[in-house]
Parts: C-alpha cells; sequence; structure tokens
C-alpha cells in the first residue's frame, strides 16, 4: 500500500479474501493484492491466520481485515458507484444481489458481507440537478418509487412524460 489514507473494512473471520476477490470480479481497475498471514494469536483469529487482505475497488486502495462478528456494517458508511448507462448499472446492481445481496430503495443494496452500495447512474445526479426544478422534482419523484434505478424512467419524469 502506497497510499497515505487507506479504508479498512472489517469482516468476520476468513471473509476478508472472498471479499476482495467479489469485489475484484465485479468491478473495473480492481484488483486483490497482498495477504498477511497473522505472526501470532489474536482475538479474530490464530497464528498463520489470515489477518489482512489488500485490494483495489475503482482504482480506490482498501484493506480488509478479518476481524470477527463483533464488527457489523451499517449505512453510515456506503459506497457509491457512478455508472454512465443502464447496462453498467444493471451489471453492478445485479453482481451485487445475485451473489448473497440484498435490495434497497433508491439505487441502494447491500451486499453478501453488510456493506451498503448506491448503484447511481450519472444520469439520475444531472436530472436531481436540473436547474429547473419542477423537472428536478419530477426526476427525485420516479427515483423514490425504485429500488434499481432505470435511467429511461428518470429521464422521462424529468421531461414531464408519463412515469410507467
Amino acid at each position: 500500500m502506497t497510499s497515505k489514507i487507506v479504508t479498512c473494512l472489517w469482516f468476520d473471520r476468513g471473509e476478508a479474501r472472498k471479499a476482495a476477490e467479489f469485489y475484484a470480479a465485479t468491478f473495473p481497475d480492481s484488483h486483490v493484492g497482498h495477504v498477511l498471514q497473522s505472526p501470532s494469536d489474536y482475538p479474530g483469529g490464530e497464528q498463520g491466520s489470515e489477518l489482512t487482505v489488500e485490494f483495489t475497488v475503482l482504482g480506490q486502495a482498501f484493506v480488509g481485515l478479518n476481524a470477527g462478528p463483533e464488527s457489523t456494517p451499517n449505512e453510515a458508511v456506503s459506497f457509491q458507484v457512478m455508472t454512465d448507462d443502464q447496462a453498467e448499472t444493471d451489471r453492478y446492481w445485479n453482481s451485487i444481489i445475485d451473489n448473497g445481496g440484498s435490495e434497497g430503495a433508491c439505487s441502494w443494496c447491500k451486499d453478501r458481507w453488510g456493506f451498503s452500495w448506491q448503484i447511481v447512474p450519472r444520469a439520475l445526479i444531472d436530472a436531481l440537478k436540473d436547474p429547473d426544478r419542477a423537472a428536478a422534482k419530477r426526476a427525485m419523484d420516479a427515483m423514490m418509487t425504485m429500488r434499481r434505478i432505470d435511467i429511461a424512467r428518470i429521464e422521462a419524469a424529468r421531461a414531464g412524460q408519463a412515469v410507467a
């Protein structure tokens, strides 16, 4: 790791590498790096077990710590992934959901380890920033009815067309 700051994610025993491998397979510019074997016993594991796993997701450095079940993720921290089109939005959303994750409202989903992700099309952000505040409101109202974001429905709402 060469970054001055790296986000550390806590996982239940042995899950850090599984998560890192999933993230690396799901997102571009991602990979699994060095795995550190513990030089001695520690509260979450034994000597020789995987203590940490370095990985990169979308160019961002992370380290996964096999810490045990006492710390669980919550929505106070999430990963927002900006997408360029519906195919990219669907690919990321479906990958997370189909790998034991769960759907949430308004672009939110959780992976099987409990981490929250927002899969957000840039078109949604553009619509919400529309200087025509009535158009922005229509887009927001449409978004509030969705789980995975449907760009065509957001754009139709923004344009004042009926949203099915």
